[in-house]
């Protein structure tokens, strides 16, 4: 297939250099100085059992989409519409969008957008960009797909290439249970300037992870979105299956980066003021990442 990755950060580089591994066509959409590298050396693909390079065309024009088959949108949260702006005058008509993204709102925007269906995509994978065009992985990688003509044939996609996917009929509250893993760990990495599995080991942390679940569980009830499974236990699971791991909003603070702080734990108090739900501690970490950012 000929695919692009709009964003070409972390989430989107993984992706689109297993994707190219696997003998598809992947453009990535990136900033200058990481075109630069991947055109020049390919992309640097850094997992647990060693490295290696990807050759792949980068660009930094959403022109390059132009044609593509899937188009992989990666961006942040807060650039979700600069994007969709950008993207739209070169999507053709039989284009599959996907939203691969923090939040539970984007592919509803990015839909609106481009007046096309946008599938909602939720995305369990830690990485981080170790340098231009040099992405390395954590641990994780399933992708959770919406439901769409298109969703079953591009998970098997996904899969050959080495990526777990499954197709979910309830992937809003797919979305739902990832955000309130970031709510509950992305701000308290990023107060903490600490990885998971060391601020889990403090006396308190434990019931202030608790409280922000419950609160975002009852805002989730009030807008009657079901989260499956038990949330709870994976944000309890999340310091000891990837204790090493910081958040993307404590890497964007460290790089003087603005966060998504406001599509975290900003929209659970954005949400819980509008439906008359306390969310105290939401509050609180939501303010002091807004400090820090400033």
């Amino acid at each position: 297939m000929k695919i692009a990755v709009m964003g070409a950060g972390a989430v989107g580089c993984y992706y689109g250099g297993l994707l190219a591994l696997d003998g598809h066509e992947v453009t990535l959409i990136a900033r200058a100085q990481h075109a630069e590298a991947v055109n020049r050396q390919g992309l640097r693909l850094e997992r647990q059992d060693g490295s290696v390079y990807v050759k792949m065309w980068a660009s930094t024009e959403a022109e390059a989409a132009r044609g593509a088959e899937l188009v992989l949108v990666c961006v942040k949260s807060a650039d979700t519409a600069a994007a969709g702006a950008a993207l739209r005058p070169f999507l053709g008509p039989e284009v599959v969008v996907f939203s691969l993204q923090n939040g539970v709102d984007n592919a509803a925007r990015l839909q609106e957008l481009l007046g096309r269906m946008v599938i909602p995509t939720v995305v369990y994978v830690g990485t981080d960009m170790a340098g231009p065009g040099h992405v390395r992985h954590h641990g994780g990688g399933r992708l959770v797909l919406g439901e769409s003509p298109a969703s079953a044939a591009l998970a098997e996609t996904f899969i050959h290439a080495g990526i777990p996917t499954e197709v979910s009929d309830n992937v809003q509250g797919a979305l739902w249970a990832k955000m309130i893993l970031n709510c509950a760990y992305n701000a308290i990495s990023a107060i903490t300037r600490l990885p998971y599995g060391r601020f889990a080991q403090f006396t308190g942390t434990e019931q202030i992870l608790r409280d922000v679940v419950n609160e975002c569980l009852a805002v989730a009830a009030r807008l009657h979105v079901v989260v499956p499974g038990d949330v709870p236990e994976a944000v309890r699971q999340i310091a000891l299956t990837m204790p090493k791991q910081c958040s993307s909003t404590a890497q964007d603070l460290a790089r003087g980066k603005s966060t998504e702080i406001d599509y975290l734990n900003g929209y659970v108090v954005r949400q819980g003021e509008a439906l008359g739900v306390p969310v105290p501690v939401n509050r609180v970490l939501h303010a002091l990442v807004k400090m820090l950012e400033a």
